[in-house]
């Protein structure tokens, strides 16, 4: 009697099953937009072939903080201070920048107590990839507005928001973040697509998730709903992204799209829905994002991407070798060193 053959997982390019790329079970509301962010990460980081083993997962505190929990469970973790994320990623980065840095913060954790240190992250440019889940509330402490609701958004309660937000987008785009993009948890295709070439650039992603609160800010009258952002959402073109190891071929209509040529040799392909868009542009970009605010759009896109501004590894001259691995004898100066420094304090 014939047998049928277990059929066997479909694995990547190095080997790995999509199994291998997740992470505990979620402990976040069921319908919470988060727990789709963490499917596309686990989708992109699989069909790139990133070793888990490569990747550390940085994070602060609030509910996306606690969302590197439910992928990549081989990947090192770390969950920082309440808005402390940056800096110890740039500590960590800088011991080791063969590893992969993956940040998950949300807007309170990012545009609250922790401006101050995403501020100076952004302008140093450090290799990373830094999402925010911004679902305008703050979901821990029952449903408060945070610094990027935007202004006449309305609580569950009835309050409405007096104040301006701060655009993320915007902000990174001004200090020097060299890669920055907003979309939307419920747009698998373009989130996704725009995952995968993060994960080929050599400096700071930025990339702003709105990311409903089914608990406290999904009802009519919030700005960060799914109904809202169905109904405002504005894209910028249609991203495909070709990674370095597969063939990259041309096929597209000349003056329809642009190819934007990666750190590692993929393709970044926006296909413009509006002709007169240039990602490349830091002020033409800065500018429609203003202009997408006074038209009461939700922007998402590749909204900038600089692939030539030096990292901040390379801004500081790091050697090839991680610091981690360099002994003592070249990392400490000798007894006689430090006696000379302290004799010419004197």
């Amino acid at each position: 009697m014939a047998t049928t053959a277990t059929p066997q997982p479909k694995t990547n390019h190095i080997g790995l099953t999509v199994l291998d790329y997740r992470g505990g079970r979620t402990t976040l509301c069921a319908g919470c937009g988060h727990n789709a962010i963490s499917e596309r990460i686990i989708d992109a980081f699989y069909e790139m072939g990133m070793p888990p083993e490569q990747v550390i997962k940085m994070s602060g505190i609030g509910c996306s903080s606690k969302s590197p929990a439910y992928f990549m469970g081989r990947s090192h973790s770390f969950n920082s201070v309440h808005g402390r994320m940056p800096s110890v990623t740039t500590g960590a980065v800088l011991a080791n920048h063969r590893l992969v840095a993956l940040g998950v913060s949300g807007d309170g954790d990012t545009a609250s107590i922790g401006i101050g240190q995403f501020v100076h992250l952004m302008r140093r440019n450090l290799p990373m990839i830094y999402i925010i889940e911004d679902n305008g509330v703050y979901g821990l402490t029952k449903g408060q507005f945070s610094a990027t609701a935007d202004v006449g958004s309305k609580l569950k309660t009835g309050v409405l928001n007096d104040l301006p937000p701060i655009d993320t987008c915007a902000m990174a785009i001004s200090l020097g973040a060299t890669f920055v993009g907003r979309s939307f948890s419920g747009d698998k295709k373009q989130l996704h697509a725009m995952l995968k070439a993060a994960l080929s650039h050599r400096g700071t992603v930025l990339i702003d998730v709105v990311s409903p609160c089914v608990t406290f800010n999904d009802h009519e009258g919030s700005t960060k709903s799914y109904k809202f952002m169905k109904d405002h959402e504005e894209p910028l073109h249609d991203i495909n992204f070709v990674p370095s190891f597969h063939e990259i071929d041309v096929d597209y209509d000349e003056g329809s799209t642009i190819n934007v040529t990666m750190h590692d040799g993929s393709a970044l392909r926006l296909h413009k829905l509006e002709e007169d868009y240039d990602p490349t542009n830091k002020i033409g970009a800065i500018k429609r994002i203003m202009e997408s605010q006074e038209a009461d759009e939700v922007l998402t896109g590749v909204l900038y991407v600089n692939t030539t501004a030096p990292n901040f590894i390379e801004m500081l001259n790091m050697t090839d070798e991680p610091l981690r691995t360099l002994p003592e004898s070249v990392t400490r100066p000798a007894q006689a060193v430090l006696e000379e420094c302290m004799e010419a304090l004197r």
